[in-house]
């Protein structure tokens, strides 16, 4: 899973915190959706979120929770919180529940976004 913040006018693609080293979520459900809120929910508030779910192979009610939680707190700080590259499957539990209107970029020029990238790995 991967991090992108943006401002107006410039990407980039950073952790929230660079000195923890990558964190890689293969799974969005209960007992991980916190370590996510944990990582990016001061940062929504902070600035624009992409986040790179294609790593994330399986989510459930607790990840769609945390996704609706980190788009509700950027979106009352005026910020914008996308997912970007989810897997099929991801996708499509996202699109079941309706939030691939809401959560889903449909952009395909993602990776070509300058800045760094981390990738938030899970133990």
């Amino acid at each position: 899973m991967t991090t992108t913040m943006r401002n107006t006018t410039v990407a980039m693609a950073v952790a929230p915190y660079e000195s923890a080293g990558p964190i890689k979520v293969t799974e969005l459900v209960r007992g991980n959706e916190r370590r996510l809120l944990e990582h990016l929910g001061q940062l929504v508030r902070r600035q624009s979120v992409t986040l790179d779910l294609s790593s994330v192979q399986r989510i459930d009610a607790a990840g769609i929770s945390a996704l609706v939680a980190l788009y509700t707190a950027a979106r009352e700080a005026g910020h914008s919180f996308i997912v970007s590259r989810a897997s099929r499957r991801v996708a499509e539990v996202l699109a079941l529940v309706g939030l691939d209107r809401i959560l889903l970029s449909h952009r395909t020029a993602w990776k070509s976004r300058p800045g760094r990238r981390l990738q938030l790995h899970a133990a």
